[in-house]
């Protein structure tokens, strides 16, 4: 587990930190803007030109795709690493995330530009990327992936970056008291609330990723957002972590 403490980063980077964090707290606990529930009316109407069997495939490979890597030994491997301070720590993450980003646009770029058989392929692979990414973050800030708590605080922070304005505030509190909240969590994965983390991840990237699907422009929308998608969740995993290891309420 991570173990540098606050005082061991330089007064500047110290600040810096704090400055960010403040502002990423303060965005996740920010009631629901009138433009995302026009959002949401918008996504409902695109939703239903698309056919219930593309849907079900989607939530499908959503479930198995997450179990698969969170829970398989694919990406579990990833040992703690030790750094002399934590800007040394946090330089090595966001040049993960960079790396990521990259790799998710040029991903977006290539099913994009396949139309709607290729975008639906961009689920699975995007998630995979997504995924992988956190595995190598928490890893980066010092934690033991090998450990199945530690991997569902993975999928907390993951659901974390694309839950929608109402469910948001209750999974940002099992970040802040992660340590209190891990310790009534069951053993079984399978009692995981996979119906819910479903929804909210698709409902949240469904509308961005629905233009994807559009012959011609799809290949240019799928490299843009894919690379917010992952920008964003990087963000998100610094700033959990940040809370963790700095014990920052």
């Amino acid at each position: 587990m991570g173990g540098e403490s606050f005082e061991e980063m330089s007064p500047l980077y110290r600040k810096r930190v704090l400055i960010e964090l403040a502002f990423w707290q303060r965005k996740m606990m920010k009631k629901q803007p009138i433009g995302s529930v026009w959002a949401k009316n918008i996504q409902t109407k695109l939703n239903k030109l698309i056919p219930e069997k593309i849907h079900q495939a989607i939530t499908f490979t959503i479930e198995k795709m997450v179990k698969g890597v969170l829970f398989g030994a694919q990406y579990t491997t990833a040992l703690p690493k030790t750094y002399s301070s934590f800007q040394l720590r946090e330089a090595y993450v966001l040049r993960l995330i960079e790396t990521y980003k990259k790799t998710a646009s040029i991903e977006g770029a290539v099913t994009g530009a396949g139309g709607i058989l290729m975008g639906v392929a961009d689920f699975p692979a995007l998630l995979a990327i997504k995924l992988k990414m956190l595995f190598d973050i928490a890893a980066t800030y010092g934690y033991d992936v090998r450990q199945y708590k530690e991997r569902l605080f993975l999928l907390t922070v993951f659901q974390l970056a694309f839950s929608s304005h109402q469910h948001r505030a209750e999974v940002y509190n099992r970040v802040l008291h992660w340590e209190s909240y891990a310790e009534g969590l069951p053993d079984d994965v399978d009692s995981f609330d996979w119906r819910t983390f479903q929804l909210e991840y698709r409902d949240y990237i469904d509308l961005a990723k629905m233009a994807q699907l559009i012959p011609v422009i799809g290949a240019a929308v799928g490299a843009v957002v894919n690379y917010q998608l992952v920008q964003q969740l990087g963000t998100a995993a610094m700033n959990c972590y940040r809370m963790r290891m700095l014990k920052v309420e």
